[in-house]
């Protein structure tokens, strides 16, 4: 009997990919979406079962694991991820779920200054602990999707505003993660136990990145190494929350360390997703086909203009104070990614190493 598989925020960027590519191989899913949309609409015709619920509600995860043998679990970046987790692992365990895959992160430490990473670190130790299930942890670092935020200034003022410093990436694809994801749920005698670190084929700089990107637009596009002030400026302005504003101010600090760097790439997504990594240009023009503020015109560069504008005027988080006004739990002893020794001893520096780095942990250890 092909299994059921649970596919939690699945109208998001990587489940949307994870759940289409199962109802690609014919397994069934279970989509699990916080409302009635165009995206559930999509999976909802792909063949997905979607059921609309919140990951705050014990009922409703109860709900979507009835009849699911294995589920991908991925917590979005907001407060709270911990509660979400817990109550996850609860309705895993009641419905004696066999095989879970959790979307972790590449920065995935104890003493880690991001409490959001804290905690990601914790779901890799707890959801180890659910009894009858075996896990794979799925260490994803920084998207490429994540340069598209900027598509805007690249498009319409040929600019690639991030605050990245010197610091490289070998940046994975949606597709290419989820891919990972569906190689360990659709076959979890050969994945259970294991970390991986999905990456694209290449290490980049920021000005590469940026170079795919104006090669996809045909124009010249400049990285500009924005200050962390101008980021922050830039989050308001676009009303992200704050929740999500404070964790990436930490990201942005591990990139510009070269944490994204140590041991990439890897193989991961040709070995376990069984299909070649995508390159930075086929992604850059994927965004560039199929995002609206890619096109050049009038209107759009009016937007450009006015959003420049606004974040000049805005007035960025007080990470700080928001961090004592949520009573976040705070390490002993914070350590960035890239100088905390624990942290690099599973992180090896030398690439031909990266096979063996990547298949050996156990998520118990």
């Amino acid at each position: 009997m092909t299994p059921k598989i649970l596919v939690t925020s699945a109208a998001g960027k990587t489940g949307m990919s994870t759940a289409l590519q199962l109802l690609e191989k014919d397994y069934p899913v279970r989509a699990l979406v916080r409302g009635k949309d165009a995206r559930s609409r999509l999976l909802h015709k792909a063949g997905a079962e979607v059921v609309v619920g919140d990951l705050h509600d014990i009922d409703s995860l109860r709900e979507a694991f009835s009849g699911c043998q294995r589920a991908y679990w991925c917590a979005p970046v907001e407060a709270h991820p911990l509660h979400k987790m817990s109550l996850f692992a609860i309705a895993a365990a009641e419905a004696k779920v066999e095989h879970i895959v959790h979307l972790s992160q590449w920065l995935s430490a104890s003493s880690h200054p991001s409490v959001a990473t804290r905690e990601v670190w914790m779901m890799d130790k707890i959801l180890d602990w659910i009894p009858g299930a075996t896990i794979t942890i799925n260490n994803t670092g920084w998207f490429a999707d994540n340069y598209a935020l900027v598509m805007l200034p690249m498009a319409q003022l040929g600019m690639m505003p991030m605050p990245l410093g010197d610091g490289r990436n070998a940046p994975p694809s949606n597709e290419d993660i989820a891919a990972v994801n569906v190689g360990a749920l659709i076959s979890p005698e050969d994945h259970a136990g294991q970390t991986y670190r999905p990456t694209g084929p290449a290490l980049l700089t920021p000005q590469e990145i940026a170079d795919a990107f104006g090669r996809a637009l045909g124009r010249t596009v400049r990285y500009d190494n924005a200050s962390m002030k101008m980021f922050l400026k830039a989050l308001a302005a676009q009303k992200r929350p704050e929740f999500a504003q404070s964790q990436l101010a930490h990201y942005v600090v591990d990139y510009q360390q070269d944490a994204f760097a140590r041991g990439a790439p890897t193989d991961v997504v040709e070995r376990v997703g069984g299909r070649q990594p995508q390159t930075i240009d086929e992604i850059a023009r994927h965004y560039v086909q199929t995002d609206p503020d890619a096109r050049q015109t009038l209107i759009n560069k009016v937007r450009a203009l006015s959003l420049l504008s606004k974040i000049f005027v805005a007035t960025p988080l007080d990470r700080e104070k928001f961090a004592q006004s949520r009573e976040f739990p705070m390490s002993r002893t914070p350590t960035y990614a890239a100088k905390d020794d624990v942290w690099l001893e599973t992180h090896q520096e030398n690439g031909e190493r990266n096979s063996a780095n990547v298949t050996v942990i156990n998520a118990a250890e």
